[in-house]
């Protein structure tokens, strides 16, 4: 029987402190919250106790944060999506933040395992003053198994109603796009990374936030044996992109971190200390 596994993350700012009050239902929980950086910034790591999903699976994550909170959440493992016969496997995320916000989300990789049937799913809307900075991240296959991608469907939408939408549909079977030099070009790790803002960041701004990245870009793919492909711009004045795409999941999630650690003090001022749960 299928199973539906909802938590509802609530972030409040109560004096100088944000505060997490959450619900859930179903195989899907919240560790305590951490505080290693002070009141100000709420840390905490989602759980899914089976630690993947089959057909007809639901994963459905509802996240406010109120106005002048900081709330970042991480995963300590990859979201698995088994091989299914018929129905589709859907993670889904809704992000509300409130004015003069900041959510950090940074999870592991989401992974395709060959026949699976997946839907993959993150909304945010933002008010004004509001930022969020993010990643999502997906591997085909299991090649260092050698089990390749070569049946099943992955869909993904990534998006801010009225700013940004960034959405694909990868069917195994389409060659052209896993292999052309117009789409993945052989990779089988995909990942998008982004910061957006609710209210349009100045020009100074985001010229000084993408230098930031593109350097970080010139070291680590330069040392990379990984084959990896990167780049960074503004589609708009809300949101600052990096794509890449790598060969293994690996090297992309560790440039991720990378430009998350040089970001983040960027864009905000802030330590660039990486979360606990990524040494684990």
């Amino acid at each position: 029987m299928p199973w539906h596994a909802q938590l509802q993350l609530h972030y409040r700012r109560e004096a100088q402190r944000t505060v997490l009050h959450h619900q859930h239902n179903g195989p899907l929980r919240i560790l305590k919250s951490l505080y290693p950086e002070g009141d100000a910034i709420c840390h905490n790591v989602i759980i899914h106790p089976p630690g993947g999903l089959v057909g007809g699976d639901v994963l459905d994550v509802s996240l406010h944060v109120d106005a002048g909170a900081h709330a970042l959440v991480s995963t300590p493992g990859a979201t698995r999506f088994y091989a299914s016969d018929q129905a589709t496997a859907t993670q889904q995320v809704n992000i509300e933040l409130g004015a003069g916000s900041r959510l950090e989300w940074l999870p592991l990789e989401s992974i395709a395992y060959p026949g699976c049937l997946a839907h993959n799913s993150v909304q945010a809307t933002l008010a004004e003053g509001a930022e969020w900075l993010g990643w999502d991240v997906t591997a085909l296959g299991l090649p260092t198994a050698g089990h390749a991608f070569e049946q099943g469907r992955f869909s993904q939408r990534l998006s801010i109603p009225g700013l940004w939408l960034e959405q694909a549909h990868i069917d195994a079977q389409d060659t052209r796009l896993l292999n052309s030099p117009l789409g993945l070009d052989g990779q089988r790790c995909l990942g998008t990374m982004w910061l957006a803002c609710g209210t349009a960041l100045p020009r100074e701004r985001r010229e000084h936030l993408l230098e930031a990245v593109r350097s970080v870009l010139d070291r680590a793919l330069g040392q990379s044996p990984a084959h990896m492909q990167a780049g960074a711009t503004c589609p708009n004045t809300h949101v600052l992109v990096l794509r890449a795409v790598a060969p293994l999941v690996e090297p992309l999630m560790a440039l991720f971190q990378q430009v998350w650690a040089e970001l983040r003090p960027a864009a905000w001022g802030l330590s660039n200390t990486p979360p606990r749960i990524w040494r684990v």
